[in-house]
């Protein structure tokens, strides 16, 4: 795998506000807006991939004391950037600029459609309101990819809402230990909103 540090053009050595800065300049160049009705489109979006990519893993490493070198390569090639073609479309959907966010997502062909595109397309249905699609779209997430908790507490969230809507939050309070608990709701709302955890130091 290409070394994440060549492709931002920075050196292992640049600090953490140098990374920043070239990470931006390329973003901005590559951008898909940028190509909208280029030819040259397609290769725009995998360099943006690739750019993303390269920023998120750096992240990581740095985040978990890894630093560079052949430990940092390791990490790479191991898969440490999975989903991170998405890191932009989380940033968009966290400071609620949704048109954008679903742009870039309606952009990715249908084979590339994974269960996080399903989870971000239902995340973007929750901001504007739109219930059932939402649920829809978390449900397709979790059925893809039934492990994954971050869309679990999607998916808990919605059916919690819908249960409470439909009359169903009452009864099945009522019913002990076979029902959720405000506390599991409240946690299934907080766990959504917050997106990822990569998205909290911004870019």
């Amino acid at each position: 795998m290409t070394n994440p540090y060549e492709v931002l053009g920075v050196s292992e050595t640049a600090t953490d506000d140098e990374i920043k800065s070239a990470y931006r300049k390329l973003a901005k160049k590559y951008h898909p807006d940028n190509y909208a009705n280029s030819p040259l489109a397609d290769v725009a979006e995998q360099k943006m991939k690739e750019i993303n990519e390269a920023y998120d893993t750096i992240n990581q490493w740095r985040q978990k004391g890894k630093g560079s070198g052949s430990t940092g390569s390791s990490s790479y090639a191991s898969g440490g950037a999975a989903n991170s073609q998405f890191y932009n479309i989380r940033i968009y959907i966290q400071r609620n600029m949704i048109d954008q966010a679903e742009q870039m997502l309606d952009s990715i062909p249908v084979s590339g459609r994974s269960a996080e595109w399903h989870y971000l397309k239902g995340m973007c249905a929750y901001r504007r309101g739109w219930s059932e699609q939402a649920f829809s779209y978390f449900t397709t997430a979790c059925n893809m990819n039934p492990n994954n908790t971050e869309y679990r507490a999607a998916l808990n969230n919605m059916q919690s809402q819908r249960a409470y809507n439909y009359g169903g939050f009452n009864q099945s309070n009522m019913q002990g230990d076979a029902g959720c608990s405000v506390c599991d709701i409240c946690s299934a709302i907080m766990c959504t909103d917050c997106l990822c955890s990569c998205c909290r130091s911004g870019c």
